[in-house]
């Protein structure tokens, strides 16, 4: 195994992850404000508090897990491999990103609706 092969491939998948990380939280978090303001019924400081508390949350998970399936395990010896791997690795990485960001939405949209059933069992006059 060429140690300087398994360098490069290092070097560009992590920042390639990371960066891809970053933008899929970015986007999901500045976008879910609305949906944490609808949930809170306006209450912001609350609202804000809790979606920085799932953007930490997701930077850990996903980080981590970026971070766990780094290690190269082939011989590396040619540019070629290098491409091949870290299109495998990027690619599966990029996939669970995406499943990630459909199940934030999921817990979203399932806030949102747990907590208009909320208002309307508040509305409804006792008997």
């Amino acid at each position: 195994m060429n140690t300087s092969y398994v360098l490069t491939a290092y070097l560009i998948y992590l920042p390639v992850t990371l960066l891809l990380t970053w933008y899929v939280a970015h986007t999901l978090f500045k976008n879910s404000r609305v949906f944490m303001l609808d949930i809170f019924r306006g209450k912001t400081e609350i609202a804000m508090a809790t979606n920085k508390l799932f953007e930490v949350g997701f930077y850990l998970l996903n980080v981590g897990f970026a971070l766990w399936i780094l290690e190269i395990y082939a011989a590396v010896a040619s540019s070629q491999q290098i491409v091949e791997i870290l299109s495998k690795k990027i690619g599966g990485f990029s996939i669970y990103l995406g499943l990630m960001l459909f199940f934030n939405l999921y817990l979203f949209f399932r806030g949102r609706k747990a907590s208009k059933a909320n208002v309307a069992v508040e509305i409804r006059p006792a008997v």
